[in-house]
């Protein structure tokens, strides 16, 4: 039935797999850890859920980049005392 659908919409890379590739890489996107996406599949191993997963290299490098800033500004505040306190988010 899909795979009819697909054809008619000329779109015959698409299955109902595709949507399963889909689901994982929103889930990766949302911030999911990897093994939890793991579990969710029913993978076993990690390795196979790393093949389900597409992220493109701007969503890499934005993800990165906010990584960074969060933890330049918390060098900052360890360095200048404006930490409040915390560190890693938890109050000494």
């Amino acid at each position: 039935m899909v795979r009819r659908v697909a054809l008619a919409a000329d779109v015959p890379r698409f299955s109902t797999h595709t949507t399963r590739h889909l689901c994982l890489t929103d889930l990766a996107r949302m911030g999911w850890e990897l093994h939890a996406i793991a579990t969710f599949a029913g993978h076993r191993s990690t390795d196979s859920t790393l093949r389900y997963i597409h992220l493109s290299g701007r969503e890499l490098s934005a993800k990165l980049s906010s990584s960074m800033a969060q933890i330049h500004a918390w060098r900052v505040g360890m360095l200048t005392g404006d930490d409040g306190g915390e560190a890693d988010g938890v109050r000494a």
